[in-house]
């Protein structure tokens, strides 16, 4: 049960206000120094060091040292005590799984690669056994998790976990994911298409979350896109909005997974895009690229850049139809910097329309290789009952002071 909350405009109401902004941007961002929480609440030095002591009384949140462009700073957090939950992101080669508190700060983590065409119950037993292993090694155990995030590399119905488009993901078909792995934990789960997940993280506390509208798209063995539209994930009808991976670049070229011919996948997507370098490098992996990209190996660079520029056209007609603030450029191919981002951000440029008031940013992940964990990990705080927790607990405080 919720508490009575005071009669509006009298000094609790005021008091109230003040302690939901600190708890709602501590929520938000994971973690705020006093100083960053009187910048994003507007509230004074004061005010926010007595509600945070407040707050640290009743149990809502944890202070501790850290450092801030070289000074000591208190570090604010939602306290570990009120739960964990796990994030999980099954790739087409790897696995991760992590576990996190209501602070979003990640407390145990694992990876572990994956077969091609890896099988559903297989993989979903390895993260079953990976998320009790990672509990048992902090010393909490199955009680304690609140949820599960989980992201896949393919269309996702939210409501009943089942992949929305058939061959894309060959054997996951038909099989409600959430399903199988409750059954297997006994505990809630929450199943997303990964791009989404890392667009919900960049949006929230990665390269766009100063705006509104964003596009996240994520270059690795397929490719795809997450849609944000007022600061919320845009996941169309029964999930697939932004699946860019499927949007026709060759009519003649392969037959995809997803039974269409010459998608984006085909060609920039697993064999596809290792096939010119065959002859002249050998059998190569996505990993192996990457990192010859990076030392300068010029074949492997001119594969990248393709990739970016191809890509990049894609983009710009999703960019073109929805207009967004800022594109952030993540996945694995992303980590070869500038290689991928510049041929992409060029052919965005080039193919949209200019927009002399605000021209559309194309940018690189903050986050890194963690945006699609953190989004996984978000994606069960915001589904569970955590944050019900921290409110119900802050209107105990308004009766408490009534």
């Amino acid at each position: 049960m919720r508490g009575r909350l005071p009669v509006a405009g009298s000094q609790s109401s005021l008091r109230e206000a003040n302690r939901a902004k600190i708890v709602e941007a501590v929520k938000q961002y994971g973690g705020l120094t006093q100083v960053e929480l009187t910048g994003a609440t507007g509230l004074s030095p004061a005010t926010v060091s007595t509600i945070v002591k407040e707050l640290v009384a009743a149990g809502l949140v944890e202070v501790r040292g850290t450092v801030r462009s070289g000074r000591r700073a208190q570090l604010v957090t939602i306290a570990h005590r009120l739960g964990l939950v796990a994030g999980v992101v099954v790739g087409h080669r790897h696995l991760r799984v992590a576990i996190a508190d209501a602070s979003h700060e990640v407390v145990a983590e694992q990876a572990l690669p994956l077969p091609a065409e890896h099988k559903v119950d297989t993989s979903l037993d390895r993260v079953a056994l990976l998320v009790v292993d990672l509990l048992e090694r902090i010393g909490a155990n199955l009680d304690e998790l609140l949820g599960i995030g989980l992201g896949v590399p393919a269309p996702v119905d939210v409501d009943t976990g089942l992949i929305s488009v058939r061959g894309i993901m060959r054997g996951w078909d038909d099989v409600h994911v959430a399903q199988v792995l409750e059954k297997r934990l006994s505990r809630p789960v929450f199943v997303d298409n990964d791009a989404n997940l890392g667009a919900m993280a960049e949006s929230t506390l990665g390269a766009s979350r100063h705006v509104q509208d964003s596009v996240y798209v994520g270059v690795s063995h397929g490719t795809g896109a997450g849609v944000v539209i007022g600061g919320r994930v845009h996941r169309g009808f029964a999930g697939l909005a932004g699946e860019i991976g499927h949007v026709q670049v060759d009519p003649a070229g392969r037959v995809c997974g997803c039974g269409n011919r010459g998608c984006l996948d085909t060609v920039v997507g697993g064999p596809a895009f290792l096939a010119p370098l065959r002859d002249s490098h050998g059998n190569l992996t996505l990993r192996d690229v990457v990192r010859y990209a990076n030392e300068g190996d010029l074949g492997c660079r001119q594969v990248v850049a393709d990739a970016g520029r191809v890509v990049g056209q894609v983009v710009a007609g999703l960019a073109t139809a929805l207009n967004p603030q800022c594109i952030v450029v993540g996945g694995e191919l992303a980590e070869t910097g500038d290689v991928l981002l510049e041929p992409l951000r060029e052919a965005v440029l080039r193919r949209t329309l200019v927009n002399r008031v605000a021209p559309v940013e194309v940018v690189p992940t903050e986050l890194g290789g963690r945006a699609e964990l953190t989004g996984a990990l978000l994606l069960a705080l915001q589904s569970t009952d955590v944050f019900d927790r921290i409110d119900e607990a802050r209107a105990g405080m308004v009766e408490e002071v009534g």
